[in-house]
């Protein structure tokens, strides 16, 4: 594919955006298989009284998943997109099969490394792919409808799945579905996904042309190597410092939630339709309003999204912590997931703000890494927390992390919006990203 027969936005390349948009509802689909009845059939298929060792599923998940983000971004850049995307379901195909036929928790665990392995490559993959398409421009759209297409996706196969176990049980008939979903996931990206890698360059040829308007496009042909993008979006770089550290803790509250929740309302004597509803409205309402709120940080920023995000999260939990009813939770799963779709889409957007064309999916990858490490790092917490004091105890520590993480943000994080900030910043791998980090913030 050569480079003038391409263009970049989003119109111009739509037929492909869409197939990644249904491709990624697919691979969140897979992550729903999960969400309301993993926890239950700990206890009730294979006895497990210890949270700790109930949410190891989650811990491999999070460790895997976060590992995985990071090799997909950098082979990526190095070998394309479309082979990490079909590598993805390739590994994702056997979990539900491990599920179902599990004859103890180890088997769980193991189809949990896989579905990391799964999540890890098929989204990092499908965020780059469509990143690439829509050009710098409407890059919070473009997560926008992402992250909707695959959050809903995990919020109508959560309500399946408990619709399916309270009709049919815990397993298998839930996680059938999974094997049909993992093979149109495979087919699709297999036979129709094009290589994107092409229009990143062509935006990175734009930026370095001497009439290109792009803020300091005369020093964007730097390439750092992965050590250093590595150090720039971990710490060197304030924005990617901010956006880093809270999409850990974003995941850190999910992990907690996806772990805890079905417990804890199994414990109030909810039923597992009840469950389902609540398990279900959480990424429902973050997968709906990602619709809005990707494209509205392309218009207000970045920055303040993302604090206003973390607090309603932390105010989310305390009242989901609070209820004594139905009502109330579905209350407090709602606000939570209006407070990630505010957070969720603008972290990715603010990462391909700051990172050059040339090596932004390995820096989107280590973003992924931090990101998808709050799985393990929540999963960890919350046992512990959960078996030493109590579920609810356990909620509202990571609760105060959350708001904890999102005043982090208020107080370090520049914007990144390029329309909000004329001397934009691109991260490079030079002295200035230190001068840059102890700098003051900039409005």
């Amino acid at each position: 594919m050569s480079a003038g027969s391409i263009t970049l936005g989003l119109r111009a390349n739509w037929r492909q955006f869409s197939l990644l948009v249904l491709i990624n509802a697919f691979v969140g689909a897979m992550i729903g298989l999960e969400r309301t009845i993993v926890p239950l059939i700990a206890e009730a298929d294979f006895g497990l009284a210890s949270r700790s060792i109930m949410l190891s599923f989650l811990v491999s998940f999070g460790i895997v998943k976060a590992t995985a983000n990071l090799f997909a971004g950098r082979m990526s850049d190095r070998l394309g997109r479309k082979p990490i995307l079909v590598a993805g379901w390739l590994a994702g195909l056997p979990a539900p099969f491990l599920i179902i036929f599990a004859p103890n928790w180890s088997w769980v665990v193991a189809a949990n490394v896989l579905l990391g392995i799964n999540q890890g490559f098929c989204w990092s993959t499908t965020v780059i792919m469509k990143i690439d398409l829509a050009g710098p421009n409407r890059r919070g759209l473009a997560m926008g409808l992402n992250e909707f297409a695959g959050y809903l996706a995990v919020s109508l196969m959560a309500l399946l799945t408990g619709y399916l176990a309270a009709a049919y049980g815990l397993r298998e008939a839930p996680f059938y579905p999974g094997i049909v979903i993992a093979l149109m996931g495979l087919l699709l990206s297999g036979l129709l996904a094009r290589e994107t890698r092409p229009y990143a360059r062509l935006e990175a040829q734009a930026m370095t042309r001497p009439d290109s308007s792009a803020p300091n496009a005369q020093n964007e042909s730097i390439k750092p190597s992965f050590a250093q993008i590595l150090l720039i979006t971990s710490w060197k770089d304030r924005a990617l410092f901010a956006v880093s550290q809270a999409g850990m803790v974003n995941n850190l509250n999910d992990g907690m939630i996806w772990g805890l929740a079905p417990i804890f309302l199994a414990g109030k004597g909810l039923l597992l339709e009840e469950i389902g509803m609540v398990a279900a409205m959480y990424p429902g309402v973050w997968g709906i309003s990602q619709l809005l709120t990707g494209a509205l940080s392309d218009r207000l920023g970045r920055k303040w999204m993302i604090v206003s995000g973390m607090w309603i999260q932390a105010l989310g939990i305390g009242l989901f912590v609070a209820g004594t009813s139905l009502l109330p939770w579905l209350s407090g799963s709602a606000l939570l997931g209006f407070g990630t779709a505010l957070v969720y889409p603008t972290l990715l957007a603010a990462v391909s703000d700051v990172a050059h064309p040339e090596w932004r999916a390995s820096a989107v990858g280590v973003y992924r890494l931090w990101r998808d490490g709050g799985y393990a790092v929540g999963a960890l917490l919350s046992g512990i927390l959960a078996d030493a004091l109590s579920i609810p105890y356990a909620m509202l520590t990571i609760a105060t992390l959350t708001f904890i993480s999102g005043t982090l943000v208020a107080a370090v994080m520049y914007e990144t919006l390029p329309s909000r900030r004329k001397n934009l910043p691109v991260a490079l791998p030079d002295q200035r990203e230190e001068s840059r980090f102890n700098a003051p913030n900039n409005p």
